[in-house]
């Protein structure tokens, strides 16, 4: 089973789109508001280093930003 955390804020466009992107292609994921929860706050940093958002993990591989050629390469989507 593919585990799937969006670090993200109410404020941040690319956020929206990740999120969209994920319920577009059927894949669940926990949201983790670090606006709002500084412990995800911090617990994204640790993984990722960075402050910005949106930060995803997908099964321990972090990615920074949207990028999408790479979510759909590590969650096998094909369209």
């Amino acid at each position: 089973m593919v585990k799937v955390v969006v670090y993200s804020t109410s404020t941040c466009p690319w956020c929206v789109r990740i999120k969209d992107f994920f319920k577009k292609h059927k894949i669940p994921f926990i949201d983790k508001d670090v606006g709002a929860d500084q412990a995800a706050a911090q617990e994204m940093i640790a993984k990722s280093g960075q402050m910005g958002v949106p930060v995803i993990d997908v099964n321990g591989t972090i990615i920074v930003g949207f990028d999408e050629i790479k979510l759909k390469q590590l969650l096998d989507i094909n369209d």
